[in-house]
């Protein structure tokens, strides 16, 4: 079992193309053709993490949080960053990071938070644009079905629930075949008229090179007539936060009680309730405060997140109710989601969960 063989699977879920622009997702430290001893998963990297990875003889750690987010220009040990990475490349551990891309999928770590609270109806809070692409190829009548299959075994043709999802119609193509060429219809120098379908499918535009790739192995053509166009559509699944809906209503106070208790919260700040059931629900794990005017905008009557400034809280306006329940509280259960996500792929495989508390934040109560 090498590195890559794990890591790729979180990929498959979450691409490192969903990363933002100042994340640093991927793999920090290590060389992916390693074989892994074990794999031990936490929110974030420190140097009790790595001590514990090295006692457990797990030479991978998966956590959700960069433990090196800008360039390092030393590594002498002066800071805890540079203290953690040489322990770990002195005991050859190698430090993976899931941290945006998987905030940034609707099955990911704000997915998990939903499944905490028994959130229904969900979708996504804030959804990105201009992932999509649609790929357009000509294709005779009695190949049709080969590309078309082939399409949607490498991703493409797949928008929210559905799967397999395209368009065709009918039209005439026509060719001539130069010199050099091996037409599989039609006569070199003479110009040929067919009756061909045009086949029409949308996919992430991270999988263009696979998708085209599966297009052109499948086609009957030498050369394929073919195009792809990036669209500026929302994708459904991935974006930030998610809103949902609880099963039924709930009175403020009970589910502000609900949320302390599933997230194991200290404390919860939160804005003045409103006197209102409790239905629709926004979230957001980490710092999501830039999502509060879209949480409002979607008719949310609880936005729960974290990081929220003094003034933030005024951006409630008196139209739902904002709860800032704690960064490591909010993002704890992505651990799990780790732990749920490989096992199922990795059933007989070491993959150990931490028993560090990495969370740096304490709360005096007298």
């Amino acid at each position: 079992m090498t590195i890559s063989s794990l890591i790729s699977v979180l990929e498959k879920i979450a691409p490192l193309h969903l990363q933002e622009e100042y994340d640093n997702s991927g793999l920090i430290l290590g060389n992916s053709k390693t074989d892994c001893s074990g794999v031990l998963l936490s929110l974030d990297v420190t140097e009790d993490v790595i001590h514990e990875a090295i006692s457990q003889k797990c030479n991978l750690i998966i956590a959700h949080h960069p433990i090196v987010f800008k360039g390092l220009k030393k590594i002498s040990g002066n800071n805890y960053v540079e203290r953690v990475l040489l322990l770990a490349i002195k005991n050859d551990l190698a430090i993976y990071a899931c941290h945006t891309n998987l905030d940034n999928v609707i099955n990911g770590v704000n997915g998990y938070i939903a499944d905490k609270l028994g959130l229904v109806n969900r979708s996504i809070l804030l959804p990105k644009n201009q992932l999509l692409q649609k790929l357009t190829v000509f294709v005779p009548a009695t190949h049709l079905n080969v590309v078309e299959q082939s399409l949607f075994a490498a991703g493409a043709g797949r928008i929210g629930n559905y799967s397999e999802c395209s368009f065709v119609s009918e039209g005439m193509g026509s060719f001539k075949p130069e010199i050099n060429s091996n037409p599989v219809v039609g006569q070199i120098g003479v110009r040929n008229t067919d009756k061909e379908q045009k086949l029409e499918v949308i996919f992430p535009a991270w999988l263009q090179s696979q998708v085209i790739s599966a297009m052109k192995l499948a086609h009957l053509y030498e050369e394929v007539a073919y195009e792809v166009i990036n669209l500026v559509n929302v994708h459904q699944e991935i974006g930030a936060g998610i809103i949902g809906e609880l099963p039924e209503e709930i009175v403020e106070s009970d589910f502000l009680s609900k949320i302390k208790n599933v997230f194991q919260a200290k404390i919860v700040k939160h804005t003045s309730f409103l006197g209102k059931k409790v239905k629709r629900v926004a979230i957001c794990g980490g710092a999501g405060s830039f999502l509060i005017p879209h949480a409002i905008k979607a008719g949310a009557d609880f936005y729960i997140t974290a990081d929220l400034k003094y003034h933030e809280f005024f951006d409630a306006d008196n139209r739902l109710v904002l709860a800032d329940i704690g960064h490591f509280e909010s993002e704890q259960y992505t651990i799990d989601l780790f732990a749920d996500v490989l096992r199922q792929n990795f059933p007989n495989f070491a993959i150990l969960k931490t028993g560090v508390n990495t969370n740096p934040v304490h709360y005096f109560i007298s």
